[in-house]
């Protein structure tokens, strides 16, 4: 974490020290959240949606903060502590971590995208983790606040800092861009969350493309080789990094030469390592592609080939990300609830296609949310995809998933379907059906809480 003098947060954050007596005082940290605050540590007072963090500094320096910031027009500063003044504390601590990325020799991976930002950041840092020392993003820390506090979360020893930028409007990945400076930029995808914000996947496009904003010029950029709204990008500017796009065509720089999908895992071969097969222990072919962007950053970053092989095939990603449990009478559950959009939606569907070893394949979906005006057309669109594959159930949560059902009733009338509005109807219904023939998909947005499915269908 960031271990600097008063004096020089001051000048790395553009503050001015209320007390310059207090300016060889050593900080060690940052919080927002005085609940959370740890001894030595600068306390930052944010807005929130109901209170102020300047109401909680005196609390902060209670529970053992060094200083804090303070906004300069918020009136009755506490006395007899130190401050610093600053004209916004958000942009203060931006600033901050941006000086404090410029000080430290690390390299920065920035990773965006509409799916699979941390699945591919968990993969990225696994790979690298046998060669070099390697932190990553915690959780979701990956918007204008938490990427800062991610950035200065990092110990000085650090090589490597894997970096999620997320976004819900246009500008907000540039300016997150030219705070990490990164050395590496990806784009896993272009799909369909933040329809509602943005209006179009081209917008969408845009937006995810910030990313080469901050990118450093002699840097690298991977991007999605299947994306037509990224090769247009692509082709159409002149940029003074190297760029390759990965998919799983040939027309790629890195692609897949064969894939095997069973519910052990992911079997496959990459194009610049012929001689080695990987056998990812997640499931799906998207998983191959987030793969592809780890192995093409660790083949640029000097990794061996072998080290490459040994740490995807001890990967552990984080949950509730094609998560699977062994179900009741020996079934298969995939937890894939975090969330869900219809490009993840159709991936988590066409991967239970490809377990040829289940003949009863049970698909229990939720609402996609923050699709915007077309959401009925996306959930009905989720069910015209189901209808060409061998899916035995269909079972729907939520009312816009009902469009799904309805979806897939006007193309395949021998898939059983039912929409539900009580999770534990949908959790007995499934507890008649399962054995060690049966799948189980569990997929919605985050604010359906489909996981709660979970507990009473897995031993």
């Amino acid at each position: 974490m960031i271990t600097r003098t008063l004096n020089q947060i001051a000048a790395m954050s553009d503050a001015t020290l209320s007390d310059p007596a207090a300016g060889n005082k050593q900080i060690s940290g940052v919080s927002i959240d005085t609940r959370q605050i740890q001894n030595d540590q600068l306390f930052i007072p944010l807005p929130g949606t109901n209170t102020d963090g300047h109401q909680f500094v005196e609390k902060a320096y209670q529970s053992g903060a060094g200083a804090a910031f303070w906004k300069k027009d918020i009136p009755d500063p506490p006395d007899n502590v130190p401050l610093l003044f600053v004209d916004d504390p958000l942009l203060a601590m931006q600033n901050l971590a941006r000086s404090y990325r410029e000080e430290l020799g690390v390299t920065i991976i920035g990773i965006t995208g509409s799916n699979g930002k941390t699945t591919t950041k968990d993969m990225i840092a696994q790979v690298l983790s046998g060669t070099y020392k390697v932190q990553k993003t915690a959780g979701n820390y990956n918007s204008q606040q938490g990427l800062p506090l991610t950035l200065l979360s990092l110990e000085e020893s650090t090589e490597i800092m894997v970096l999620e930028m997320g976004m819900s409007a246009l500008g907000q990945i540039e300016k997150l861009s030219y705070i990490a400076k990164p050395d590496i930029a990806v784009i896993t995808n272009i799909g369909e969350s933040h329809l509602e914000e943005l209006g179009s996947r081209e917008n969408i496009a845009t937006a995810k493309f910030e990313i080469t904003k901050g990118l450093k010029p002699n840097g690298l950029f991977l991007f999605d080789g299947d994306e037509p709204l990224l090769l247009e990008k692509v082709q159409n500017l002149t940029y003074p990094f190297s760029k390759k796009a990965i998919g799983m065509e040939k027309n790629s720089s890195l692609y897949p030469e064969s894939i095997l999908v069973n519910e052990n895992g992911t079997t496959f071969r990459a194009n610049i390592l012929p001689d080695i097969t990987i056998k990812l222990p997640v499931l799906g072919l998207h998983n191959v592609k987030n793969a592809l962007f780890a192995i093409a950053i660790a083949n640029y970053m000097n990794v061996p080939d072998r080290t490459i092989q040994q740490q995807l095939e001890s990967l552990r990603i984080t949950k509730m990300r094609l998560e699977t449990h062994q179900g009741q009478n020996g079934s298969l559950i995939i937890n894939d609830a975090y969330n869900a959009s219809p490009t993840s939606m159709r991936a988590a569907i066409s991967l239970v296609d490809q377990l040829s070893n289940f003949t009863n394949k049970i698909l229990v979906l939720g609402d996609m949310l923050e699709l915007g005006s077309k959401e009925a057309v996306f959930h009905k669109e989720i069910g015209h995809y189901i209808a060409q594959y061998e899916i035995q159930y269909v079972f729907t949560y939520g009312d816009l998933a009902e469009d799904i059902a309805e979806g897939v009733m006007e193309r395949n009338n021998k898939i059983i379907v039912k929409s539900f509005s009580d999770k534990k109807e949908i959790t007995e219904e499934l507890s008649s059906l399962l054995d060690e023939q049966t799948a189980v998909l569990l997929k919605a947005s985050r604010g359906m809480k489909l996981e709660e499915i979970l507990e009473g269908i897995i031993v």
